[in-house]
C-alpha cells in the first residue's frame, strides 16, 4: 500500500524550522552576551574592596546559571564549553 503524505504537516514542520533560526541566533548572541559580562565581573572582582566582593560573586553566580540554561535550551553540552579561563563549573 501507499503511504499518505501529509504536505501540510511537512510545510508546517519547514516553516517551524525556518522560524526556528533566527530564535537561536538571538538565543546565541545573548548567551554570547553573558559570557562576556561573566569575563567583565570576574575582572572586577579581582580587583574589588572586599565590601563589594559579595554583590559581584551573586552576579557571577546569576551569570553562571544564565549560561548554563541558555545552553540547555541550545542543546550544547554544558559542561564542555564551560571550561575557559573564567569556568563557572559548580
Amino acid at each position: 500500500m501507499a503511504e499518505i503524505i501529509d504536505f501540510a504537516e511537512i510545510q508546517e514542520a519547514r516553516r517551524k524550522a525556518r522560524a526556528a533560526i533566527p530564535e537561536r541566533e538571538n538565543l546565541e548572541r545573548a548567551v554570547q552576551l553573558m559570557r562576556e559580562n561573566l569575563a567583565a565581573v570576574a575582572v572586577e572582582l579581582a580587583d574589588a574592596p572586599r565590601e563589594e566582593q559579595a554583590e559581584l560573586l551573586a552576579r557571577v553566580e546569576r551569570l553562571a546559571a544564565m549560561i548554563r540554561y541558555g545552553m540547555r535550551m541550545l542543546g550544547d553540552p554544558v559542561d564542555a564549553r564551560l571550561d575557559g579561563p573564567f569556568s563557572i563549573r559548580s
